[in-house]
């Protein structure tokens, strides 16, 4: 409030209008706004004043008149999504990445360069369906308390930091905690470009995010909790110079480069990842470039499977992110699949966490298929998409 009685807005007021309503609050004074539009809560009444006086007015039952204002332009641009009917990969590699849009699952690409690993990731979000209102609004007040710029479209946020960034900026902090890119990208995707790249520090701390699906940040005067429920996308090259497995390229690293370069990702974080997916150099050759399928397609398909469930569950959420007991208990396994995949797991030393990604992965595949329950087949091709990376020797 200025000195004479006029009221400013100031950073954060959605984040500040989304807790009234959580606190159940009926009716809000706040600031006129022109780069917020178009807010509208059901049971909550939004006042827009200009000084003190408007408040004293509205408490004696007088009428304030409507903001006229022209909204403000924003100078940043809307990107232009790729298709996928415009890229040449491997059909395999598109139905990892539908299975991945469908649910919330985490995906990590290794391949040598050229081999369409990031071309793959930028596509990715031209088949995740739009954001409900709610999460827009989430969306625009996570970067309003950044101070970061933001598009009012309700396309989900695409953060893609560069491997140089600090471990505050990728998970947030400062004197004053501000959220950082895993806030950013809720309800969205967080493409990490050379994961190998990033420091160790910064990956070991993406695993509350990961996990918890939230970042808390902790300081002297305050602790503060973000929101961090976004689709993790990683991509990195099998060795140093990028050709370890390649039929086209000769590798030069040696085993101990190669191996300390691996070490890099360390266990915890890999086992985050519900699909592991290895990619090679398609030959254009041999490809035929008709009746390539494009995003609009796909997400089609996505938006399908993502209802099935949200009708499932009773609120907004998919098979990455529902409590592991509520998924179970509206889609047990049979006693023939628990066994079989304790024994596959017992062999080959799979971990409880992965077995329980496997289980979301036969989820989301029978939801693509339209299917009430998880097949035995749903959980074979669950269990392939977790190995894809496992059986190319790459993470043995």
């Amino acid at each position: 409030m200025s000195l004479d009685g006029s009221i400013l807005p100031v950073e954060g007021m959605l984040a500040a209008i989304l807790a009234a309503k959580k606190l159940q609050l009926c009716k809000l004074f706040l600031p006129y706004d022109p780069m917020i539009q178009n807010i509208e809560i059901p049971g909550l009444e939004l006042v827009y004043i200009e000084t003190l006086q408007d408040v004293m007015d509205v408490l004696r039952g007088q009428q304030l008149l409507p903001f006229t204002r022209p909204q403000k332009m924003r100078e940043d641009i809307q990107p232009v999504l790729r298709n996928f009917n415009q890229i040449i990969v491997p059909d395999f590699a598109k139905r990892a990445l539908e299975i991945a849009a469908s649910e919330e699952h985490f995906v990590l690409m290794d391949g040598p360069p050229g081999c369409g690993k990031s071309l793959l990731a930028e596509t990715f979000q031209s088949i995740i369906p739009p954001l409900s209102k709610e999460g827009l609004l989430e969306k625009i007040s996570l970067y309003q308390i950044a101070g970061a710029s933001y598009h009012d479209s309700s396309q989900p946020p695409f953060r893609h930091p560069h491997h140089s960034a600090s471990h505050v900026s990728v998970i947030g902090g400062g004197t004053s905690p501000k959220p950082g890119e895993v806030s950013l990208a809720h309800r969205g995707i967080l493409f990490l470009n050379e994961l190998g790249e990033f420091s160790k520090k910064t990956l070991d701390m993406l695993r509350q995010p990961l996990e918890n699906k939230t970042v808390t940040i902790s300081r002297v005067h305050s602790t503060v909790t973000y929101p961090a429920n976004f689709i993790f996308i990683a991509v990195m090259n099998p060795c140093p110079c990028g050709y370890f497995g390649s039929s086209d390229h000769y590798c030069i690293c040696t085993e101990k480069q190669i191996k300390t370069y691996k070490n890099r990702v360390s266990g915890p974080i890999l086992d985050r990842f519900d699909i592991l997916l290895t990619l090679q150099a398609v030959n254009l050759k041999e490809h035929n470039f008709k009746d390539i399928e494009s995003s609009d397609d796909i997400k089609q398909r996505v938006f399908s499977a993502r209802k099935i469930q949200y009708n499932r569950y009773g609120k907004e959420i998919c098979n990455g992110s529902v409590p592991f007991e509520q998924l179970i208990q509206s889609s047990p396994l049979t006693q023939k699949q628990q066994n079989d995949l304790q024994q596959v797991s017992s062999k080959q030393g799979i971990s409880n966490r992965v077995q329980i990604k496997i289980i979301r992965l036969a989820r989301t595949i029978a939801d693509i298929e339209g299917e009430t329950f998880i097949s035995d087949q749903d959980l074979m091709d669950g269990l392939s998409q977790r190995q894809a990376v496992r059986n190319s020797g790459y993470f043995s």
